[in-house]
């Protein structure tokens, strides 16, 4: 079976290859680290992993990477024999690990599922353990820990109702490699039940909750000044602030529509439009333009003093890591990858601020955050564009609406948080002991 698959990869991963190399030319930077996707390290890197023993860490792309952020804080004062190794998969995930983690902390992009890459990954940096932080479960890396006796840890774990029906056709296969967890942090009841019938063993899954409830708290340290940023570009305070956030193709293109239609009732409304994908700008750029709507970059403004493009009623966010600042300045959010495109996107970070959020039906990457919300009357779930401009002008209507959803929201997130400690702890009592 697994001969079968790494034929299956190699064709895929060359068919696929065009596709994926002009999504990182997008992106841009794609050209540091490159060889490391195919586990070619420094021989600097290689050197430092070898002074002590390496605990490595995955997280996908930025939406996981904040989560393993906050993992990381609070694992280091219990793991002082270890030094951890960070790795993932995006350009925008490094970025973010290079702007939270402080320089002692090793980053790596993850290796490409080819098993010599995989293997040259685990002879050079040699982990005592992998954590996985929702991650994507790759075939040739597990057996290549299982193989080397390097114990695997899954946290934050969720599985949808169609990925399982997936590893049920390939349980055969799955089933001994999910045997092999040392240990399994859900974050539902119901994921758990999930896990233990794929094969993973019941006495390695715990029910440790959301780390995204945790991961959402404020922080401290100043970020971006958005009052000032938008006083430059000329908005008003008392504007009314409309934060789309995280928002996919066919979702902009309603946002515009729905700002044209809001601002004769709102004219002091003005939108953020902050898309999932920042290379989506020039894209998302030409529907605004095409609606009339006047808009400017956030890469357009300069460093500098104030400028003066005329009266806007829209800022296009392309960059990244910027999104919550954003979000702690808003009148009301909708969460975006929820209308017009499938998964949605974390309605928590908004919510840790006592923001009033908007989100679609299609929510099922957050399928139960998503439901506390609604349950606990903390968050608008909208099921089409009508829906939305009707949630809209009801919320920029009433003042006292808004604080009251918002107040709901933050409530819901205060009962939902300590899944960081109790992952901790599954980690550390897990974990084989460091050599002396």
């Amino acid at each position: 079976m697994r001969l079968g698959y790494n034929i299956l990869f190699v064709l895929f991963f060359w068919l696929s290859a065009p596709y994926y190399f002009l999504k990182m030319w997008r992106r841009g930077n794609w050209r540091a680290g490159f060889g490391q996707r195919f586990a070619r390290y420094s021989p600097e890197l290689k050197a430092a992993l070898a002074k002590r023993p390496v605990l490595w860490l995955h997280a996908v792309s930025v939406g996981e990477v904040g989560v393993c952020c906050q993992l990381i804080r609070a694992l280091e004062p219990h793991l002082a024999a270890f030094q951890i190794l960070v790795s993932t998969t995006t350009s925008t995930g490094m970025a973010e690990l290079q702007r939270l983690l402080p320089p002692h902390i090793r980053r790596i992009y993850y290796p490409a599922d080819f098993a010599g890459a995989v293997r040259r990954a685990f002879k050079a940096i040699q982990p005592r353990a992998v954590i996985l932080v929702e991650a994507e479960l790759w075939p040739n890396f597990l057996c290549e820990a299982i193989a080397t006796r390097c114990p695997l840890f899954l946290v934050n774990a969720r599985i949808s109702e169609r990925s399982l029906r997936n590893y049920r056709f390939f349980r055969f296969f799955f089933r001994p490699i999910f045997a092999s967890f040392s240990g399994v942090g859900c974050q539902q009841p119901e994921d758990a039940r999930r896990m233990t019938e794929l094969g993973f063993r019941a006495e390695a899954v715990h029910v440790t909750g959301n780390l995204k409830f945790d991961a959402a708290q404020p922080g401290p340290g100043a970020g971006l000044d958005v009052p000032a940023l938008l006083r430059r570009i000329g908005v008003g305070e008392k504007a009314m602030l409309l934060v789309a956030g995280s928002t996919h193709a066919g979702e902009e293109v309603i946002l515009a529509e729905l700002l044209i239609r809001l601002r004769r009732r709102f004219p002091n409304l003005f939108l953020i439009l902050a898309p999932r994908h920042a290379e989506r700008a020039r894209e998302v750029a030409r529907e605004l333009e095409t609606r009339g709507i006047k808009f400017i970059c956030r890469s357009d403004i300069p460093a500098g003093g104030p400028i003066a493009p005329g009266r806007l009623e829209c800022l296009l966010v392309n960059s990244t890591g910027e999104l919550k600042y954003f979000y702690e300045q808003a009148t009301v959010v909708f969460v975006g990858k929820s209308l017009t495109a499938r998964g949605g996107q974390n309605p928590i970070e908004p919510a840790a601020l006592g923001k009033p959020v908007i989100f679609g039906p299609y929510m099922q990457n957050f399928a139960s955050a998503a439901q506390a919300f609604v349950d606990g009357r903390a968050a608008v779930q909208v099921q089409d564009a009508a829906g939305l401009e009707a949630a809209l002008a009801e919320l920029l209507a009433d003042e006292r609406r808004r604080g009251e959803l918002g107040a709901r929201a933050r409530q819901v997130v205060q009962q939902n948080l300590g899944a960081t400690e109790r992952t901790v702890r599954l980690i550390v009592e897990g974990l084989p002991p460091a050599p002396t």
